[in-house]
């Protein structure tokens, strides 16, 4: 997976004994063991897991300092071998003084330790009782054993084969402070922030304490790991749930449930790849470089052996959030974003008309519906909004009906101008057979359509609503100067996996059954721009799926490289992950190579889009988002696939 970018994570909850270190160690031998036997390369113990955390004034107790460190040793000795990172908590004496520390362990070497910081002494918390703070260290070495082994904060722990993955420790209170020592590391070049803690439950903590995990490592760009002490710590005063969690640029991958028994494994791979692809995007990393003031950081490499196989779900609609509860809410935001922008630049040129074509499939009646939303929310009647519908060669009964329906039922002014004249006269004017079915043919009648919409527009003084979507604009699907082209582009970074959920969302929420009804059969519409006669049954011929394939593929594809900017190689691999089953290989191998093709060729169309609304983490448009010269070629990611069969 290292070829990839992704390395196997875990974090584990072992069940403990108070001041008993080889019960402890025996329980971190055995969770250390699975996590081995399941190509875990990174492993994270909660904070003083070699003691527990409760121990109070035993913690000044000499016999429980040194057995601390011999269970430490045997850790250690039994890492021999095996090419894992493990971080363990323990206290430990130095120079008169005792340190909450962690300590890395990687292939029989105690690689450094990292004493904590930031030593809570409020409510519940008394720690500066038993421990000094790491600002109090005077020493940047110390010796345990046989080994002179660095210390400090100072430490960040890059893997020997893939500079990019880079670990750092803060421990527990470290986090909950203004600005943390996790987010200098992450300023020096961290991308994996590990925090051993020993958070405790109180109504409403929880809660807090996952937004600030996750809050991080979206501020930090980084993976995080998090693992808190459990089930064996004292209840006398205080109730320890076990949690782990594991993020990733501000997305919650795993969490172990509260309150557990203890000895848990929560195994993620994270994605190193693409937080490095976010801070090159992202200048904040270098432009904050001055926080540092000074700090400068020692470097140990370490290695780990990785696995074959791959621990992670991949969203095949990485655009749809699969919550029900998240996706409806992320449906009413959008719509408001698209509500807005409309209104706004409506507002602007003094409340013109909205003209917009209406075909009766998704895309013209997502902008409709935008249209109307308008209306309702700053008391513009919906007369104002001029629906055409323009029949051609194409159009069927069922998207015609449709289209008629909905304009009519929400209220705006109905418009029909048939094309079939305006191009037939064209095709004689050109010299092209009406039979010849070709571009030609299906442009001109897009081109048509665009003309009658904008000579409409100056004919009432009015602005031309775009219909096209993000997934339609990736792969060029659109005819130039003729539906690519409108005054205002409402959906034009909505991808078409998207906008489905978004005229659902809309039905569901109408008031009127009969417009309910209207949306529901278009969105079981088969997508065709109706450019080709239809079948002998009266039927749709042109089913855009079939010339371009999937969109549900082509906006994971787009999603992939567009977002997180990987390599051909890992699209593929993704994709052929999130579809199996679904798509044999071979099929997602074909429509790849396609979605290349298309993207690099059809640029051109994008580097003139008209304005519209950015609702999502990808958008084309050529004065913010996106910029791409027309004439780049595809010839390298292209050659990347060659190199790859897809197999099974």
């Amino acid at each position: 997976m290292h070829k990839y970018g992704f390395f196997r994570t875990a974090c584990a909850v072992p069940k403990l004994k108070l001041a008993d270190c080889q019960y402890n160690l025996r329980q971190m031998i055995s969770l250390a063991e699975k996590a081995w036997d399941q190509g875990v390369e990174v492993l994270l113990f909660p904070e003083l897991g070699i003691t527990g955390y409760t121990c109070g004034d035993l913690f000044f107790q000499r016999e429980l300092q040194k057995n601390a460190v011999k269970a430490l040793d045997s850790l250690c000795q039994w890492s021999d071998g095996k090419k894992m990172l493990l971080v363990v908590g323990l206290p430990l004496a130095i120079n008169g003084s005792l340190y909450n520390c962690s300590a890395l362990l990687n292939d029989g070497k105690i690689l450094g330790i990292v004493p904590k910081t930031y030593i809570p002494n409020h409510q519940e918390f008394y720690e500066k009782r038993w421990f000094a703070s790491a600002k109090s260290l005077n020493q940047t070495e110390i010796p345990i054993g046989s080994q002179a082994v660095p210390i400090g904060t100072d430490l960040l722990f890059k893997h020997v084969h893939r500079e990019e993955f880079v670990v750092a420790v803060e421990i527990c209170e470290d986090l909950w402070v203004p600005i943390s020592p996790g987010s200098f590391h992450a300023l020096a070049g961290a991308t994996v922030i590990l925090n051993p803690s020993a958070s405790n439950e109180v109504v409403g903590k929880s809660d807090y304490r996952r937004e600030l995990i996750r809050s991080q490592s979206g501020r930090c760009n980084a993976a995080y790991l998090y693992a808190s002490a459990g089930f064996g710590e004292s209840t006398s005063d205080l109730v320890f749930g076990g949690n782990a969690m594991i993020c990733e640029r501000g997305i919650l991958l795993k969490e172990l449930p509260k309150f557990n028994l203890g000895n848990e494994l929560l195994i993620c791979d994270i994605d190193v790849e693409s937080l490095n692809h976010d801070r090159q995007m992202q200048h904040g990393f270098g432009d904050s470089v001055d926080l540092l003031n000074n700090r400068f950081y020692r470097t140990i490499t370490f290695e780990t052996s990785g696995t074959n196989d791959f621990d992670r779900e991949v969203n095949p609609q990485p655009f749809v959030p699969a919550d029900p509860n998240r996706r409806s809410e992320r449906c009413e935001e959008i719509f408001n974003i698209q509500t807005i922008g409309l209104a706004t630049r409506l507002a602007h040129i003094g409340n013109a008309p909205m003209v917009v074509g209406i075909s009766g499939g998704l895309d013209s009646t997502m902008a409709l519906l935008v249209c109307v939303s308008v209306c309702d929310r700053f008391g513009i009647p919906r007369e104002k909004i001029h629906a055409v519908t323009m029949p051609g060669f194409g159009t069927t009964d069922r998207t015609y009906d449709n289209a008629v329906a909905l304009i009519k039922g929400l209220g705006a002014s109905f418009h029909e101008i048939s094309i079939v004249a305006a191009c037939t006269a064209h095709f004689k004017d050109i010299g092209h057979p009406i039979d010849l079915h070709n571009v030609t043919y299906e442009n001109s009648q897009a081109r048509e359509r665009t003309q009658i919409l904008m000579d409409l527009s100056n004919k009432l003084g009015g602005i031309v609503i775009g219909t096209g979507d993000l997934s339609e604009l990736a792969l060029g699907w659109a005819t130039y100067n003729g539906d690519h082209m409108s005054m205002y582009s409402v959906n034009a970074s909505v991808p078409k996996t998207l906008i489905r959920y978004l005229v659902e969302w809309v039905a569901d929420h109408s008031p009127e059954a009969d417009i309910r009804k209207i949306l529901y059969d278009v969105l079981a519409t088969p997508v065709s721009p109706e450019l080709l006669p239809p079948d002998a049954d009266g039927k749709i011929a042109q089913k855009t799926e079939e010339t371009v394939g999937p969109y549900e593929l082509h906006d994971f594809f787009m999603y992939q490289m567009v977002r997180h900017g990987f390599s051909p190689e890992k699209v593929y691999f993704l994709a052929c992950k999130a579809f199996d089953g679904v798509y044999h290989k071979a099929v997602i191998f074909k429509w790849l190579k396609n979605f290349y093709h298309r993207f690099f060729g059809q640029q051109f169309k994008r580097n003139c889009l008209p304005d519209g609304p950015k609702v999502g983490s990808v958008s084309f448009s050529p004065r913010g988002d996106w910029r791409m010269p027309s004439d780049a070629h595809a010839t390298q990611w292209l050659k990347s696939l060659e190199k790859m069969e897809p197999i099974g």
